[in-house]
């Protein structure tokens, strides 16, 4: 790519392991962290991405992204922003000691996920708290020890999700978006989330992932 004015674009190839999401407002999904030989890189990802990432990847899983770095001159700052990102072995790790090799297909690779932790988003601002909010989180924590996920789910308190009227607001672990929730309702609301497939019935066992059309797709081996 070509440099414009104070901005160079080139474009880029990491591979690394999948450290954490970067989440804004509570809930807009922005980007993830990767780990590389180099260290710590903060990555931004594409619009059309955005919505293909399930939050539930296990933080470990070995991936590799592609995309376009933009260095701008004047103020000596670096952006990555991804454009694809892709399954990759764990072997196939950039080494400095190893000459970089051609990656293998990626269709069927299987990766051992890390122990993660589900996580639902409670938004803690004022207006939500004085809509019950601080109930709801009474209600979610009793509703997982009561189904045993306490060690599989997380309650986070976020920022403002830009919905206060229609407080309280939280976000499910797979991005489902519920307003105006009461105490009461929390536990029907655990069990269409939750029900029988809870986490803790997940198998340990390998899991596989497959790339079609830029989003991850996930099944048990």
């Amino acid at each position: 790519m070509g440099a414009s004015n104070s901005m160079e674009i080139s474009e880029f190839c990491l591979e690394g392991r999948f450290i954490d999401f970067v989440i804004k407002d509570g809930y807009k999904l922005k980007g993830l962290m990767l780990g590389t030989h180099e260290g710590e890189s903060y990555i931004k990802l594409a619009k059309h991405l955005r919505a293909a990432f399930d939050l539930r990847l296990p933080a470990g899983t070995w991936l590799q992204v592609v995309g376009y770095k933009e260095y701008d001159i004047k103020k000596d700052k670096v952006t990555l922003k991804a454009e694809r990102v892709m399954a990759a072995r764990s072997e196939m790790v950039i080494q400095t000691t190893t000459p970089v090799q051609e990656p293998p297909s990626i269709d069927n690779v299987k990766v051992k996920p890390a122990k993660t932790k589900a996580t639902i988003l409670v938004c803690q601002k004022s207006d939500c708290m004085k809509r019950g909010g601080k109930a709801v989180c009474q209600a979610l924590e009793a509703a997982l020890s009561d189904r045993g996920l306490e060690d599989q789910v997380t309650i986070k308190g976020t920022g403002c999700m830009k919905n206060c009227k229609a407080g309280p607001n939280l976000v499910m672990p797979d991005k489902t978006r519920h307003s105006r929730i009461q105490a009461g309702q929390v536990p029907a609301l655990m069990d269409k989330h939750f029900g029988d497939k809870s986490v803790s019935a997940q198998p340990e066992n390998l899991r596989e992932i497959t790339i079609s059309n830029g989003k991850l797709w996930r099944s048990n081996s």
